[in-house]
């Protein structure tokens, strides 16, 4: 069984994943979609990163709080990004990854 901290990281990970590939689809619809590059590339990249944290998490590998780390900081750099636009779906990506980053580091020491 999963420990409810554990679980609690899990659900922000899945949450920040479904924002992020949301808002990099959502992008792709946007009038100027090369101004929208950099927040998809960020989308892409945090969407892979909580994907590999979590599994790693889920199997309770020891290499698990490597991988925290590191996706503290591409959640935050994508919440960032995202945060600089104006459109809906990239201020929910933002609220997304932000939480992610929290839920990340209260296990991450």
């Amino acid at each position: 069984m999963i420990d409810s901290r554990i679980r609690t990281v899990l659900d922000a990970l899945q949450d920040c994943i479904a924002a992020c590939e949301h808002c990099a689809s959502s992008c792709l619809q946007e009038e100027d979609v090369k101004m929208m590059a950099n927040c998809i590339r960020t989308d892409r990249d945090c969407a892979d990163i909580c994907r590999l944290t979590a599994a790693f998490l889920a199997r309770g590998s020891v290499h698990g709080k490597h991988l925290l780390r590191e996706c503290i900081e591409i959640c935050r750099a994508c919440g960032e990004e995202c945060a600089k636009h104006h459109h809906d779906h990239c201020q929910q990506c933002a609220e997304a990854c932000f939480r992610c980053a929290e839920a990340c580091e209260s296990i991450a020491s």
